[in-house]
């Protein structure tokens, strides 16, 4: 019961403080590679913010809906996303609220409401919403190793 309060409190403070629409995105969503701390050379979006991916979300099966969506933006576009030189596949894939959602080589992407431009901060986070289990990545390109993060926490949500 307290994590479900906990929980509510930060959707509530999450929605409040201005992170706006759980699913705003840019309507002219750039893609490009930048490169961030230990994290190495990541997917950015069009602020600098980094991008992740999760483990369960396969094949363009969108998993992360409800209260995934106030720590997990999907980054949306209105038309056809603009990638800078990437050297894999951005296509569109369609979310259960008629949403249009970038996926990088088949991996939807998201951004972390609790990360800055510049910064990673939910690489390797495991969580869960409505009884779904997630692990996140930060989006690399393809043919880029992954580098280990510094963060070895579970959850990014105080309490847990």
């Amino acid at each position: 019961m307290k994590r479900l309060l906990i929980l509510g409190y930060l959707v509530a403070a999450v929605l409040v403080l201005g992170s706006g629409s759980a699913l705003a995105g840019s309507s002219n969503a750039t893609v490009s590679i930048k490169s961030i701390g230990c994290a190495g050379k990541v997917l950015v979006d069009a602020k600098g913010r980094a991008l992740y991916s999760n483990d369960e979300e396969r094949g363009g099966n969108v998993v992360c809906t409800g209260a995934c969506l106030s720590f997990w933006k999907p980054l949306t576009v209105s038309g056809t996303p603009k990638g800078a030189s990437l050297p894999g596949k951005l296509v569109v894939v369609k979310r259960p609220d008629g949403g249009k959602q970038v996926a990088y080589n088949g991996k939807l992407l998201y951004s972390f409401t609790l990360d800055k431009p510049g910064k990673v901060t939910g690489d390797g986070f495991k969580d869960a919403f409505g009884g779904q289990k997630f692990t996140w990545h930060v989006a690399h390109p393809t043919g880029v190793k992954s580098t280990p993060s510094a963060s070895t926490s579970t959850s990014p949500y105080p309490g847990y």
